[in-house]
């Protein structure tokens, strides 16, 4: 068992992230102007006051603009509850997958969800949201009820979101990446990793529940996960 403070090395980063799986707790140069296109919201509404702030992690909200306009949910938390700050191991991006938030990283207890297990472990943990989902529907011109808001695919997600989120968190903490994608979240990251300015800043990635098209989708029950926004409700 890893103490808690003791950052892991890439190769048990890997590793732990398959125990948890099996376990059931995966349920759950940049561009020099990153930090101008980020409003750091400490504190304020959102995921880290839902959920993070009340079981005693420090967690921070943080907003990126992509190069086409959208405004993305990122959630920071540097350590776990031990109070632990100058001992933080590398920086863990984690990307949700389809009809999902930052906060299925964190809907199981603490020791069956992957973000409290990273966060106690001594890692410097990011959570992205992508556009749509239920942290990310801001745009610098469009609303939500404007249909060109929901006009893109997931190689969008991949060109713009993947980049500007893992940008801004390599700008911060300065340092190379353990990226984690769960099912969507998998094809994103491999998507983004073909461009050159994305996967200099990654050092490793463990990718959960891999895959790649849904096409000819027709069963019903799809249909009405998405006609209902099932990322929001759940």
């Amino acid at each position: 068992m890893v103490r808690p403070g003791k950052a892991l090395a890439a190769p048990q980063l890997l590793l732990l992230v398959f125990l948890c799986l099996l376990a059931g707790g995966a349920r759950a140069s940049p561009p020099t102007d990153a930090l101008r296109r980020v409003s750091p919201r400490a504190g304020a509404g959102g995921l880290c006051q839902q959920l993070l702030l009340p079981q005693g992690y420090p967690c921070t909200e943080h907003t990126v603009q992509t190069d086409d306009g959208f405004l993305l949910s990122l959630q920071h938390i540097p350590h776990g509850r031990n109070g632990i700050a100058d001992n933080t191991g590398p920086p863990v991006f984690l990307q949700h997958g389809l009809f999902q938030g930052g906060d299925t990283w964190f809907i199981n207890s603490n020791e069956q969800s992957l973000g409290y297990i990273l966060a106690d472990n001594g890692f410097d943990v990011w959570v992205g949201n992508v556009r749509g989902t239920r942290w990310s529907k801001g745009h610098s011109t469009l609303s939500v009820h404007d249909k060109l808001f929901w006009d893109w695919s997931w190689q969008d997600l991949a060109e713009y979101d993947v980049l500007a989120m893992l940008s801004y968190v390599y700008t911060v903490a300065q340092s190379k990446i353990l990226y984690v994608g769960h099912s969507q979240g998998t094809i994103m990251g491999l998507a983004a990793f073909t461009m050159p300015e994305t996967v200099k800043m990654i050092s490793s990635a463990a990718l959960l529940c891999p895959i790649s098209y849904l096409d000819h989708v027709s069963a019903s029950f799809v249909l009405r996960a998405v006609a209902m926004h099932l990322d929001e409700v759940i």
